[in-house]
């Protein structure tokens, strides 16, 4: 191959790479395979190998990273980055408002998530990317080329020919689910962790290694058109031309009449929060004509056209009084944090996760301290760090316990694992948290038998395990606090009522180490019997699709058990359902399904009875195995994963025809 015939198959290389690219990073919506994708690079690759001369700086090759930088160069952005100035109450807004209308009419409004990640501009010259620098002091920052090029949804060359000579803002961001990996990834190398994905995604950046960046899962949102050659009329417009010229545009954004409808709008953003995979910690409003734009102008520091309305704050800091540990259903012992009482995401907390005595060691974090605190995806809190600045040496630290808080026994740690357990499985911690394990409405859903009920049944010594449950007579729950004739009844027609459940609840009930719902619903799905699974071999086990060796090692293990062997034979006396009548000619056997957004029709848990009753699974997590996800309003990330591995999506209306 000469050198024009190379020219000329590298271009076109290139552009199909790029339009494979986009669809596949930026619509969530691929249309080849990844194996037919990762071919076509290696071709571009080897071809530009042998004709060096032909590389140019927008080539898809160039995103994998290239050798360390000694330091960043600071560059001037083509127009200064401002900040924008905060609010946290609608009053502000309105405000806002009122402000605004003092110098224009007839204003609009585009209201944005407002991601919390790191603000960058990227400089395209002739449709290719030049250059991208962070923010630095909003007249100049570091220029980080060279990072940015490795994430994929920013375009290297821009597509069209509508914008040509542009700058945009965007923020880098990882996506939660991203970020978690990571994490885990990093703790089994002994890595650095990160508190939370801002600081992922901030230290990410700040690389001079840009083949480390290339590894870490970052994304980016172009929210702005800063400068451009060609005259746009309204932010709108611009938005919309930027997503025809192929960059990733949040697709949340939305243009509204007048500020009410803006603050009806902040309303609903801050409500599914929870349900998208990044961290929104705002909105955005921007007047939306770039006229009044102008005529407005700026103060030395903020737009006087736009402003972010803050959502309520998921960290806040408080004192650390105590440090307690507490024992979980398989023994761990696991140290928990009292504090200070104090709001974090709008609700006040007073106990916070410290995970396990390794991660309390490794942040050094001591009875008395400062601490900052987390709502962890808006709802399990957690100590992120102390701040060790404010110490007085009055702070203590805690050790790790040789014995068992609840029951004395001698604790041990097997090797390879992080988590101390008490190894006595009649400790009263221990028989608390299976009974209401067992109890939960996703295993034997037994009503009215909450915590409290449970304390009183253990204080009696009415139960040793959870078959003792069906050993319960009215006149002993009668003898417990607090109970009438009335509610001794409806708890003992609940209990008795639990029997009738379907096989899979009771081996999730049974809380096996490594089986929760999903697993419980595979092996109902291939045993039609508790006697058969207590039967499998470990190597059958690990045979089943979507199931986890550690899962068919646990199960062996369970099954093997003395202990447990006679509380499946005290069950089955009792008249539990151990086992279910396998019809063949179900519709949906062995069909499984994930639902996201909210459904109109039914709750989460009756669409999931309507699979399982024609022998279909109900998964959490999207995977290449799951045959049908269920669409309905406000889809999280869920859809958009399910869309990159080409799953089938269906509506609520279309589900419905399949199970009703």
């Amino acid at each position: 191959m000469n050198k024009t015939e190379a020219r000329k198959k590298i271009e076109k290389l290139r552009k199909d790479i790029n339009f494979h690219n986009h669809k596949y990073y930026v619509e969530n919506n691929p249309v080849i395979s990844d194996y037919e994708f990762d071919q076509m690079l290696k071709k571009l690759e080897s071809l530009e190998l042998e004709f060096p001369d032909l590389i140019t700086p927008d080539s898809p090759t160039q995103r994998v990273g290239e050798k360390p930088l000694d330091g960043f160069n600071t560059v001037e952005h083509k127009i200064p980055m401002l900040s924008l100035a905060n609010t946290y109450t609608y009053d502000e807004l309105k405000d806002f408002d009122e402000r605004v209308k003092k110098y224009v009419l007839d204003v609009e409004y585009v209201v944005e998530p407002k991601i919390d990640g790191a603000g960058v501009a990227l400089l395209y010259e002739n449709g290719v990317l030049v250059r991208g620098a962070t923010r630095g002091d909003g007249v100049s920052g570091d220029d980080i080329t060279q990072n940015l090029k490795t994430i994929h949804s920013i375009p290297l060359r821009l597509q069209g020919n509508e914008l040509k000579n542009i700058e945009v803002r965007g923020e880098v961001y990882m996506s939660v689910e991203g970020f978690k990996k990571y994490n885990k990834e990093q703790e089994k190398i002994g890595g650095i962790v990160f508190a939370n994905p801002r600081n992922a995604t901030a230290g990410s950046l700040r690389q001079l290694d840009s083949r480390i960046v290339a590894k870490r899962p970052l994304d980016i949102f172009i929210y702005f058109l800063s400068f451009s050659d060609k005259d746009l009329e309204s932010h709108e417009k611009a938005l919309i031309a930027l997503k025809n010229a192929g960059f990733r545009i949040n697709p949340l954004w939305k243009k509204v009449p007048e500020i009410k409808s803006a603050i009806k709008y902040c309303k609903k953003l801050e409500e599914i929060r929870k349900k998208v995979d990044y961290e929104m910690d705002g909105a955005v409003i921007k007047v939306n004509s770039f006229a009044q734009q102008k005529k407005l102008g700026e103060t030395s520091k903020n737009p006087r056209w736009a402003i972010s309305y803050k959502f309520s704050a998921k960290q806040s800091t408080t004192r650390l009084k105590d440090i307690t540990v507490q024992v979980g259903r398989m023994g761990t012992l696991t140290p928990v944090a009292i504090l200070k009482p104090v709001e974090v995401g709008g609700v006040i907390v007073s106990r916070a996760t410290l995970h396990n005595f390794d991660e309390l060691k490794r942040k050094d974090i001591r009875i008395g301290d400062w601490i900052l605190v987390e709502r962890s995806g808006d709802v399990i809190p957690q100590v992120v760090k102390s701040f060790y600045e404010k110490r007085t040496g009055i702070e203590k630290g805690k050790k790790v316990p040789k014995r068992c808080p609840v029951c004395g026994t001698q604790v041990n740690r097997s090797e390879g694992e992080v988590a101390i357990r008490c190894p006595n499985k009649m400790c009263p911690a221990r028989l608390k948290w299976r009974l209401r394990y067992y109890a939960s409405r996703d295993a034997m859903d037994i009503d009215h038998l909450g915590e409290s009920t449970i304390d009183k049944l253990l204080d009696e010594d009415l139960v040793k395990n959870i078959a003792d449950l069906y050993s319960l007579k009215l006149e002993d729950i009668l003898k417990l606090e607090g109970f009438k004739e009335k509610s001794a009844q409806n708890l003992i027609k609940s209990i008795e009522k639990s029997k009738k459940q379907d096989l899979s609840r009771l081996i999730y009930g049974l809380g096996i180490r490594h089986v929760g719902k999903y697993t419980a619903q595979l092996l109902a799905s291939k045993y039609s019997s508790i006697d058969k699974l207590s039967k499998a071999s470990e190597e059958e086990l690990k045979e089943i699709d979507g199931l986890g060796d550690k899962s068919a090692e646990a199960i062996v293990t369970f099954f093997s058990t003395e202990e447990n062997i006679k509380l499946i034979d005290r069950l089955k006396d009792t008249g539990i359902k151990t086992k279910e009548k396998r019809k063949q000619e179900l519709p949906l056997q062995g069909k499984k399904f994930v639902f996201t957004g909210s459904l109109t029709s039914f709750s989460r848990p009756e669409a999931a009875d309507f699979v399982k009753n024609k022998g279909g699974i109900v998964g959490s997590t999207i995977s290449k195995d799951i045959d049908y996800v269920v669409v309905g309003g406000n889809p999280g990330s869920k859809y958009e994963k399910a869309k990159k591995l080409n799953i089938k999506i269906i509506n609520e209306d279309e589900f419905k025809k399949i199970v009703i």
